[in-house]
């Protein structure tokens, strides 16, 4: 475990107020960057150089990301957004950035509106993070009263006004092309890309949409440096990151820890598995990706590389852990139920598909499972896979063949005994 890490401060009393994140250095970046007149190509270089790719679930490279920015004309209107809806299924980190360490994800979106040339940014906030919320536009409010937001900023001609904007509970509004549809007061569905978001994106504009763990880190990574951030994780993952356990062990929670920690460590720290059972599954980032066997579990790091080398994704780090208790037949009908009430409607693949996988294994949990409902199945997400607008649809599909793949036992004998192999319990 590193010493140092980008959220330390958060355990503080009051850690959400200006005057504490402040008394830890907060803010101090931005200050510099104002006062010495920074070249924003040189801000980018440096987050290039530090590794940091994106928290929200795609991993891509911050700095290059940005980056795409410098080629856009410098009279166009520019943006920065924050994507704070989180509403990935093990997913509860942002929320607690927002509600412990707001601040931070000021800073971080001062500073990416300066090094791409936005003059004004928005933070899409999950409308049901209603204390996240409050503690976020205290904190925009705390920022403009000291000067550090708005127009002249510490009189050095920087403008830059911040704004929250709340979602209404709509998974695909976290694909971000959705989510800025829904910020121009539209129905929250994606867009078909190219172009992307930098050079066509809100209102029309060069947009950056970055997460909030993403932004948060920036005033972190620029004060202690990129070489700082990229030697606590490993190549290709660089820095730490934090990861939201959950699931049947006995310390659930938010934990940071650098990249490339073994998955071993990570279960220690959050208590390990509760008393009386073993580890059976794991989804290591989020619903939406291929779950994994206990046993690959305990071999491999928490890292981009490590975790798709074994045939799942990192993602937004959110850790879904189960016990020999948990019945896979019932884990995935839920799953499925979820992506298809989730589902937006916009791509014929994904309406249709998800709806035939979630009454199949609705079927199979109610005791009518047919012999053929397995291929059935896999035809029907594999239809589903790379055929839609956005990842929606390859995130409904990637649960219900990696389940199959790896407990298929489950399945058969639930289909043909109606009841679960693992509880005994007999369908509803």
């Amino acid at each position: 475990m590193a010493n140092e890490v980008c959220f330390q401060h958060i355990h503080l009393e009051n850690a959400w107020t200006l005057k504490v994140y402040e008394s830890t250095g907060g803010y101090s970046v931005w200050r510099k960057i104002l006062e010495e007149k920074t070249p924003p190509a040189e801000i980018i270089e440096q987050i290039k150089a530090s590794g940091l790719r994106g928290r929200g679930g795609a991993g891509f490279p911050t700095g290059v990301k940005w980056g795409f920015m410098l080629n856009a004309p410098s009279e166009l209107q520019k943006y920065i957004v924050c994507n704070s809806d989180e509403g990935e299924p093990g997913t509860f980190k942002d929320r607690d950035i927002l509600r412990y360490n707001p601040h931070a994800v000021v800073e971080g979106m001062a500073i990416g509106a300066y090094a791409i040339g936005a003059t004004a940014g928005y933070n899409y906030i999950r409308g049901e993070f209603w204390e996240p919320i409050q503690r976020f536009e205290e904190a925009i409010r705390e920022a403009y009263d000291a000067d550090l937001l708005g127009k002249n900023i510490l009189g050095t001609g920087v403008n830059f006004d911040l704004y929250t904007h709340y979602g209404a509970g709509a998974y695909i509004c976290g694909e971000e092309s959705a989510l800025l549809e829904s910020i121009e007061g539209k129905k929250g569905q994606p867009r078909f890309k190219p172009p992307f978001p930098a050079q066509v994106g809100l209102y029309g504009k060069p947009t950056i949409i970055n997460n909030t763990e993403t932004l948060a880190s920036i005033p972190t990574i620029l004060s202690k440096g990129a070489d700082w951030f990229v030697n606590l994780g490993v190549p290709n993952s660089g820095g730490a990151k934090l990861f939201s356990v959950s699931g049947h062990i006995n310390k659930p929670g938010n934990y940071e820890i650098p990249m490339g920690t073994s998955f071993k460590e990570l279960l220690e720290i959050a208590g390990g598995i509760r008393e009386g059972h073993q580890l059976k599954a794991v989804i290591p980032g989020g619903s939406s990706t291929p779950v994994l066997k206990g046993d690959t579990m305990m071999e491999i790091n928490m890292d981009y590389d490590s975790i798709a080398k074994a045939g799942s994704m990192l993602g937004a780090g959110s850790v879904i852990v189960m016990d020999d208790s948990t019945c896979m037949v019932k884990a995935l009908a839920r799953i499925s139920h979820f992506y298809f009430e989730e589902s937006c409607g916009q791509c014929t693949p994904c309406r249709e598909g998800t709806g035939w996988l979630a009454r199949i294994l609705h079927r199979i949990f109610h005791g009518q499972g047919r012999k053929d409902d397995l291929d059935l199945l896999e035809n029907v997400a594999n239809g589903i896979m790379g055929q839609t607008i956005c990842a929606l649809g390859d995130a409904a599909a990637m649960p219900v063949l990696s389940f199959i793949k790896e407990f298929r036992d489950e399945f058969e004998y639930f289909i043909e005994h109606g009841k679960s192999k693992v509880t005994g319990e007999a369908a509803l």
